[in-house]
Protein backbone atom coordinates (compact mmCIF):
# COMPACT_ATOMS: atom_id res chain seq x y z
CA UNK A 1 0.00 0.00 0.00
CA UNK A 2 1.06 3.02 -0.80
CA UNK A 3 1.96 6.21 1.62
CA UNK A 4 -0.55 7.98 0.36
CA UNK A 5 -3.45 5.59 1.00
CA UNK A 6 -2.01 4.63 4.17
CA UNK A 7 -2.73 8.29 5.29
CA UNK A 8 -6.42 8.53 4.24
CA UNK A 9 -6.65 5.18 5.97
CA UNK A 10 -5.26 6.23 8.94
CA UNK A 11 -8.57 9.34 8.89
CA UNK A 12 -10.70 6.47 8.05
CA UNK A 13 -10.14 4.65 10.99
CA UNK A 14 -9.96 7.96 13.23
CA UNK A 15 -13.19 8.71 11.62
CA UNK A 16 -14.93 5.31 12.15
CA UNK A 17 -13.38 5.26 15.85
CA UNK A 18 -15.48 8.69 16.34
CA UNK A 19 -18.53 7.16 15.13
CA UNK A 20 -18.30 4.15 17.15
CA UNK A 21 -17.95 5.94 20.14
CA UNK A 22 -20.81 8.54 19.43
CA UNK A 23 -23.19 5.41 18.55
CA UNK A 24 -21.97 3.48 21.87
CA UNK A 25 -22.24 6.72 24.27
CA UNK A 26 -25.68 6.71 22.60
CA UNK A 27 -26.81 3.84 23.23
CA UNK A 28 -25.28 3.35 26.92
CA UNK A 29 -27.53 6.68 27.75
CA UNK A 30 -30.56 5.37 25.95
CA UNK A 31 -30.23 2.30 28.47
CA UNK A 32 -29.33 3.91 31.77
CA UNK A 33 -31.63 6.94 31.40
CA UNK A 34 -34.93 7.07 33.13
CA UNK A 35 -37.57 6.86 30.72
CA UNK A 36 -41.32 8.05 32.39
CA UNK A 37 -42.77 9.94 29.28
CA UNK A 38 -46.14 11.31 30.72
CA UNK A 39 -49.24 13.53 28.53
CA UNK A 40 -47.77 16.78 30.98
CA UNK A 41 -44.17 15.86 29.62
CA UNK A 42 -44.38 15.73 25.92
CA UNK A 43 -46.22 18.69 25.34
CA UNK A 44 -44.40 21.33 23.56
CA UNK A 45 -42.95 24.34 26.37
CA UNK A 46 -43.27 27.73 25.59
CA UNK A 47 -41.16 29.32 27.93
CA UNK A 48 -43.42 28.75 30.70
CA UNK A 49 -47.03 29.34 28.90
CA UNK A 50 -49.15 26.66 28.57
CA UNK A 51 -49.15 26.15 24.66
CA UNK A 52 -51.99 27.49 22.69
CA UNK A 53 -53.18 25.80 19.12
CA UNK A 54 -51.85 23.41 17.32
CA UNK A 55 -47.92 22.92 17.17
CA UNK A 56 -47.73 23.60 13.70
CA UNK A 57 -47.15 26.58 11.69
CA UNK A 58 -45.83 28.33 8.67
CA UNK A 59 -42.90 30.41 9.09
CA UNK A 60 -41.68 33.18 6.50
CA UNK A 61 -39.10 32.20 3.76
CA UNK A 62 -38.00 36.13 4.98
CA UNK A 63 -36.09 35.29 8.19
CA UNK A 64 -34.23 32.46 6.59
CA UNK A 65 -32.89 34.76 4.01
CA UNK A 66 -31.82 37.34 6.50
CA UNK A 67 -29.96 34.65 8.54
CA UNK A 68 -28.16 33.54 5.46
CA UNK A 69 -27.48 36.88 4.65
CA UNK A 70 -26.33 37.09 8.46
CA UNK A 71 -23.93 34.04 8.18
CA UNK A 72 -22.69 35.00 5.12
CA UNK A 73 -21.28 38.91 6.18
CA UNK A 74 -20.50 36.65 9.38
CA UNK A 75 -18.31 34.57 6.96
CA UNK A 76 -16.60 37.94 5.73
CA UNK A 77 -15.23 38.87 8.93
CA UNK A 78 -13.53 35.14 9.51
CA UNK A 79 -11.55 36.14 6.13
CA UNK A 80 -11.21 40.20 6.69
CA UNK A 81 -9.58 39.58 10.39
CA UNK A 82 -6.74 37.56 9.53
CA UNK A 83 -5.84 39.10 6.50
CA UNK A 84 -5.99 42.82 8.30
CA UNK A 85 -3.31 41.06 11.16
CA UNK A 86 -0.70 40.22 8.48
CA UNK A 87 -1.75 43.14 5.83
CA UNK A 88 1.67 44.38 6.40
CA UNK A 89 3.16 40.74 4.41
CA UNK A 90 0.93 40.49 1.92
CA UNK A 91 1.81 43.93 0.51
CA UNK A 92 0.11 45.55 -2.58
CA UNK A 93 -1.31 42.48 -4.13
CA UNK A 94 -3.02 41.31 -0.91
CA UNK A 95 -4.46 44.69 -0.82
CA UNK A 96 -6.06 44.59 -3.90
CA UNK A 97 -7.28 41.09 -3.57
CA UNK A 98 -9.29 41.95 -0.55
CA UNK A 99 -10.63 44.86 -1.59
CA UNK A 100 -12.09 42.93 -4.87
CA UNK A 101 -13.39 40.71 -2.20
CA UNK A 102 -15.07 43.22 0.09
CA UNK A 103 -16.63 44.88 -3.22
CA UNK A 104 -17.61 41.80 -4.59
CA UNK A 105 -19.90 41.20 -0.84
CA UNK A 106 -20.99 45.28 -1.01
CA UNK A 107 -22.07 44.27 -4.24
CA UNK A 108 -24.28 41.56 -2.92
CA UNK A 109 -25.30 43.84 -0.16
CA UNK A 110 -26.49 46.29 -2.65
CA UNK A 111 -28.54 43.88 -4.57
CA UNK A 112 -30.27 41.88 -1.67
CA UNK A 113 -31.04 45.48 -0.19
CA UNK A 114 -32.53 46.57 -3.89
CA UNK A 115 -34.55 43.73 -3.88
CA UNK A 116 -35.98 44.69 -0.15
CA UNK A 117 -34.20 41.29 1.40
CA UNK A 118 -33.34 43.05 4.61
CA UNK A 119 -37.02 44.67 5.54
CA UNK A 120 -37.47 42.51 8.63
CA UNK A 121 -41.50 43.04 7.84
Amino acid sequence: MSEFLRDYLTVVWFGAAGVLLGALLFGISALIRPNHPTEQKVIAYESGVDPVGIGWSQSQIRYYVFALLFVIFDVEAVFLFPWAAAVERYGTFGLVVMLAFIFLLLDGLIYAWKRGLLRWV
